[in-house]
């Protein structure tokens, strides 16, 4: 089985405030963490609606009938609740970012440490794939994408690189297309394809549409009192969940008066925390 520590989840349940007979959406079950931690806290009775946008998530391990699995994905959240009965529920969680199972599999796509296929979507039964934008796209558009969802400054050259190198088979052919201009790793910093990665992960999978999306859904599936709980890896998402929570579609307040990060010794247990960021939103 996957081993996988969840990140903030103490910090997460805190905000949750789950009880027993108490019912819950995780919508971005991944490897099952939180949703184990719900269950746990609302036994012996309680229930959680897990959402999934990858299909072998949902597969990972049986939770017994208290758990209800739905292949969607998370900007879906209203209309699952709906057929599922998790209307008035009484919390609805995110952790939006990629899952480590995704990024440890080579045949996605989605890491330049792993050489595979050009692919990263999370959900694949969907079409467009990172090769066909890499491979199809204008030098502006891609340098667009890289700007704009990956907030790199060398958008311009990278994407020039990018078409030279055409036509781009692997993850280590991008890789070698980024690394002709920005270099190798340096100590210290970033790898020079991490933001290049992201960008077109968050493009291909639409990521910051369905997080808006979700969000104005969660906070109509919630009961009045009940929580949205979101965990976030980079300043894009963060913005949007900073801004929705403090303007929201329904009457309710923002209860984490900061964000909230990883301790020191959470992010030294789990590295993946370094970057989470947790905001909660409660409904009036």
């Amino acid at each position: 089985m996957y081993t996988h520590t969840p990140v903030l989840l103490e910090e997460a349940m805190q905000f949750l405030e789950p009880r027993p007979g108490g019912r819950f959406i995780d919508a971005t079950l991944g490897a099952g963490g939180h949703t184990r931690e719900l269950l746990r806290r609302t036994a012996p009775d309680g229930k959680v609606l897990a959402i999934d946008q990858d299909e072998p998530a949902l597969a990972l391990e049986s939770f017994g009938s208290r758990v209800i699995f739905v292949h969607s994905n998370f900007k879906e959240v209203g209309s699952a609740a709906a057929e599922h009965g998790f209307m008035e529920c009484d919390g609805v969680l995110a952790d939006i970012g990629v899952s480590s199972m995704m990024v440890d599999d080579a045949s996605r796509g989605f890491s330049f440490m792993r050489d595979g296929p050009l692919d990263m979507r999370m959900d694949r039964r969907q079409p467009l794939t990172a090769g066909d934008v890499l491979n199809t796209y204008s030098e502006k558009e891609i340098a667009d994408i890289l700007y704009t969802y990956g907030e790199e400054r060398r958008s311009r050259p990278l994407a020039r690189s990018i078409v030279r190198a055409r036509p781009l088979k692997s993850t280590a052919d991008l890789a070698r297309a980024i690394e002709r201009v920005s270099g190798g790793k340096r100590f210290g910093q970033i790898h020079p394809a991490t933001r290049t990665f992201q960008a077109l992960r968050i493009y291909v999978n639409d990521e910051l549409k369905s997080l808006e999306t979700f969000l104005d859904s969660s906070m109509n599936v919630v009961r009045s009192g009940g929580y949205v709980v979101v965990i976030t890896f980079h300043s894009l998402e963060d913005r949007i969940v900073k801004n929705k929570f403090r303007a929201p579609s329904v009457p309710g307040r923002v209860i984490t008066k900061k964000v909230v990060t990883g301790s020191d010794e959470e992010v030294r247990r789990n590295p993946r925390a370094r970057s989470a960021k947790l905001r909660a939103w409660k409904k009036s």
